[in-house]
């Protein structure tokens, strides 16, 4: 144990654990601040350390500015409690706090509400909603991956099922995406043959942004012209999912979402139905910023506790998206601790990844992981490193897995140049060589001068939400398209063939056979391109390929499944990949050791024996062919360019000529 507050934590935890090893229903008891709901009565508890009097504020409905008020008792440690009798479910309320670092005039919600009623607006009016969250989870538990098996597909709920080629019904929907009889959502996951998806942020969030050039807004938006937050990195409720996606939600300007707190067992039903296909859910969490324009409670109710300021008193924003949380204090990593263990043990979420994690103070994240896996030895911890690529915080050293910028750099280029090249466009990076190609298929570690203490540390992958994607890096680095050119004929843009369809299928054979956790985002599997797509706003990029589209809620981002379907060869070797990932361990399961390095001279290539079993070849090199001796004997083709073989291989021996821009797998026969 590291102090008593973990100590404290950890037992905790224990009295929620059953010998099987199952979520139990924490219930109102577990968390230290919210509604407590008994038969009878509702006891409120809230910190607010600096306000002279809360009150706390009972509405009838979501709509209404004024409320029936309460005065609530103040405790020596700054909390304030009140108990109510005969209010339960369905109640709609709020606070109002009183002080001299206070604004009287502002009504917050509950910071631990787990329904939250919230206004499409820039300052993202909420209510606190008392909901009754009784769920029939029947056996369904976390699903036990070993991390050498992980296969992340990364993905937006809205996006997965809007577009108008989707055929779900319930389109943009926690629910729509787990209809069974779609042509994509979870029957497309489930063919792709991933075993996680990891979900852009679902816990309630600040939609609406500042208007647009608009210069009697508190700050002037001449960035967004869409005034909106569609991905999600804008946290405003660390306990209540995004009300957005469920099956009433609006983007109606001043409309309000959440009213009858519905998300909430929407959100399980979309659990529940990945864990029947043996898929485990990973929350993209943020608790390192919030936003710049919200009512969020905690500006109100402590903010000297809940953020990180500077001599004068102003939010420190290193993240650069808005104001920095205070992870080090203790009511904020309390708050960060109960909310993680909340979302595993309330809607069995099988793991996170922490936006900007190296924002998180480090005995944050140690208590983070001694925790979460004491509740659940197989819970999937990953990290944003944000730093150099090497693991400049130590998240290995703690036992997190983190992004391996240098798999995703070292492939494709620098993603900060768009003119730089890496090993698929035929080229090494500055200090790139030989042995760093050979470094990352043996999964990045340190010894070797990787990043990762163990190869399931690393995530490698070729992209995420952030940034261009794959398709469209290798469409402008690859010389196929100007980054500022106009985009007329989308079909023809989208469809992927010749040497773009060589980069991408070579990109994913070097991925799909590097140990380490494999992760791919949506769309990759078809080198989806991300377009600007014409709309209300007013946009003078219409029609360029974007690489930031944080803020669109449109074509641009929405999945359209034509385009998979116009690219089946690429799906297919994705599938194909996958499938042979699953097939042979040793793609999976391996050590430096089982690795026998082949002599490909000067040539931006890798080939290895692996096992003593297969034979790999990756040639990066896009204008000359790779010639190999095999070993001894004869082998079967399990990979080339054109295809993975599963079945049917056929059988070769001698030498090996391997294509420019293609790789190959052999087994031994």
């Amino acid at each position: 144990m590291k102090n008593l507050q973990s100590l404290a934590y950890l037992c905790t935890s224990l009295l929620l654990i059953s010998c099987t090893n199952k979520p139990m229903n924490i219930k109102n008891s577990y968390l230290s601040y919210g509604a407590f709901v008994s038969e009878n009565s509702t006891t409120f508890k809230i910190h607010a350390p600096k306000s002279a009097h809360v009150f706390l504020v009972i509405f009838d409905s979501p709509e209404d500015e004024k409320g029936k008020e309460f005065k609530m008792k103040k405790t020596e440690d700054g909390d304030f409690t009140l108990k109510l009798e005969n209010v339960g479910t369905g109640t709609y309320y709020g606070y109002r706090l009183e002080g001299p670092l206070n604004d009287p005039k502002v009504l917050i919600a509950d910071p631990y509400t787990k329904a939250a009623v919230t206004q499409n607006s820039m300052r993202h009016v909420a209510k606190s909603l008392i909901i009754d969250d009784k769920f029939d989870w029947g056996n369904d538990t976390w699903i036990k991956i070993d991390p050498r098996d992980l296969i992340i597909y990364e993905m937006h709920v809205r996006d997965m099922t809007t577009h108008p080629t989707s055929t779900a019904k319930q389109k943009g929907t926690y629910l729509g995406l787990v209809e069974p009889n779609q042509n994509g959502g979870i029957k497309h996951i489930k063919s792709m043959g991933v075993n996680a998806v990891q979900l852009l942020p679902i816990q309630e969030f600040a939609n609406v942004e500042v208007p647009y050039k608009d210069k009697t807004a508190p700050v002037y938006n001449d960035w967004n012209p869409y005034s909106r937050n569609h991905w999600g990195y804008m946290t405003t409720f660390f306990f209540a999912p995004e009300s957005y996606y469920a099956t009433d939600g609006t983007n109606t300007s001043d409309a309000w979402n959440g009213t009858d707190g519905r998300a909430v067992n929407e959100f399980k039903d979309m659990v529940k139905s990945f864990h029947n296909e043996e898929i485990a859910v990973i929350m993209d969490v943020v608790y390192n910023h919030v936003s710049n324009y919200d009512w969020h409670p905690l500006k109100y109710l402590d903010r000297e506790s809940y953020f990180r300021l500077d001599d004068s008193g102003n939010y420190i924003t290193h993240s650069g998206c808005g104001n920095d949380t205070q992870s080090e204090n203790p009511k904020m990593r309390q708050l960060i601790l109960e909310s993680l263990k909340y979302w595993m043990m309330e809607f069995h979420v099988d793991g996170f990844r922490f936006d900007i994690g190296n924002l998180i103070d480090e005995e944050t994240r140690q208590l983070i992981i001694d925790d979460l896996k004491f509740i659940n030895p197989n819970v999937i911890i990953l990290a944003e490193p944000w730093g150099n690529g090497y693991d400049p915080h130590g998240f290995s050293d703690m036992g997190w897995a983190s992004f391996n910028d240098q798999f995703r750099d070292g492939l494709k280029g620098s993603t900060w140049d768009i003119n730089d090249k890496g090993f698929l466009l035929g080229q090494l990076r500055d200090g790139d060589d030989q042995k760093f190609l050979q470094r990352l298929v043996m999964g990045s570690l340190r010894e070797y001068g990787g990043q990762y203490v163990k190869s399931t540390h690393s995530v490698n992958y070729l992209e995420c939400h952030d940034d261009y994607t794959f398709g469209d890096r290798l469409r402008i680095t690859g010389g196929f398209i100007g980054k500022n050119d106009i985009i007329s004929d989308l079909e023809k843009n989208a469809l992927v063939k010749g040497d773009l369809l060589k980069m991408n299928k070579l990109g994913v054979l070097f991925l799909f056979t590097s140990q380490g956790i494999v992760f791919i985002h949506e769309g990759q599997e078809w080198a989806r391109s991300k377009v600007i797509a014409s709309s209300n706003a007013p946009d003078d990029h219409v029609g360029i390929i974007d690489h930031n589209s944080y803020e669109k809620d449109n074509e641009t981002n929405w999945l359209n499944w034509n385009e998979r379907d116009m690219n089946s060869e690429l799906v297919d070797y994705y599938k194909g990949l996958i499938e042979l990932r699953k097939q042979y361990f040793e793609f999976r399961h391996s050590k430096p050791d089982d690795f026998e390095f082949m002599n490909v001279g000067k040539n931006v290539a890798v080939a290895y024996i692996l096992k003593d079993k297969f034979f790999v070849a990756l040639n990066g090199v896009n204008k000359k062919s790779l010639e190999l001796d095999l070993p001894s004997g004869q082998w079967k083709i399990l990979v080339d360019e054109e295809t993975v073989y599963l079945e049917n291989q056929r059988s070769i021996s001698g030498s090996i000529t391997v294509p420019a821009s293609t790789g190959l797998v052999l087994i031994r026969n």
